[in-house]
């Protein structure tokens, strides 16, 4: 790790050892769902920020995930609250890589951020990937991971290998490796969940032997149903690095879906989302002490 790196690590605002984050940051999923508009989409991210203030109740350790291009209210409300705030750049979807025109044409879209956001890119990036796809990937994660730096924002990394070639314990270690190979050091990743304990600790060891003032690590949903995130979640909070979860379809998709109709109100779309959302915060406290050896 660089001088320069530790440097910018020493001067990071805040402490974030727990992460429960609900993640409505999605914009192509909301825009397909049939009665959407850009106006209802930004109405109901709303909602989800209500769920989410309202299961945190002012406490640490929860955030949100919001884009500006759809929920740019949402943003402007929690911005300088108690949530933690990451914000996605990524033009949803992309392979190759793509940027939302907010970013700026040199990322001078940047500059009007407030220092407490934090830009999350997603990535579906894989080792096996064509030579021009995985350069030019490669350039947009550096390009834009450079500009963060330069206007002292923190950068999120996401990578999702499995949804464009296969995977096995080594092939998420190998992207981490080759990002930090490229001068890329995330404040955060973001990482889908792994299905065996050998290959949490490969992520765990790749990322901490190349930074070890990491933030660290939330792992996603992918869309999968309650019950299986809990076994996902049994597995990730073994380990120390992973600090929770930023989970969105999970908590929102069906309720999202009845509220374009309206089919449900206001009022119970929030109830229903908090319940969600606070049922997986209950379900990652209690891995996370049942790891530790604690009663739970």
């Amino acid at each position: 790790m660089t001088k320069v790196q530790e440097q910018w690590c020493a001067s990071r605002a805040g402490d974030w050892p727990r992460m429960r984050v609900f993640a409505f940051d999605h914009r192509l999923q909301f825009e397909q769902m049939e009665g959407a508009s850009p106006r209802k989409i930004g109405a109901f991210k709303a909602l989800c920020l209500r769920a989410a203030k309202k299961v945190a109740d002012g406490r640490p350790g929860y955030g949100i995930l919001c884009d500006g291009r759809l929920g740019g209210d949402a943003l402007k409300q929690a911005t300088g609250g108690d949530l933690w705030i990451g914000r996605p750049l990524e033009w949803p979807g992309s392979r190759p890589l793509t940027l939302e025109p907010e970013a700026g044409s040199d990322f001078e879209g940047l500059a009007a951020w407030p220092k407490s956001h934090v830009v999350k890119l997603l990535c579906f990036y894989h080792p096996q990937d064509p030579a021009q796809m995985k350069a030019q990937q490669e350039q947009t994660v550096t390009d834009l991971f450079l500009a963060t730096r330069r206007h002292g924002l923190e950068f999120l990394l996401e990578v999702i290998p499995s949804k464009v070639g296969p995977v096995d314990e080594t092939t998420t270690p190998r992207i981490i490796q080759r990002f930090y190979d490229l001068g890329v050091f995330p404040d955060w990743w973001k990482l889908e969940p792994f299905r065996t304990d050998a290959a949490w600790r490969a992520a765990c060891e790749a990322i901490e032997k190349n930074d070890p003032n990491t933030r660290g690590i939330v792992v996603l949903g992918l869309d999968a149903p309650a019950e299986d995130l809990c076994d996902s979640f049994a597995l990730a909070a073994k380990h120390p690095l992973v600090k929770g979860f930023a989970v969105g379809r999970t908590i929102f998709a069906d309720t999202a879906r009845r509220w374009m109709l309206q089919e449900v109100d206001d009022d119970s779309a929030v109830a229903t989302m908090a319940r969600n959302f606070d049922r997986l915060c209950d379900v990652w406290d209690s891995a996370r002490v049942f790891s530790k050896g604690e009663p739970s």
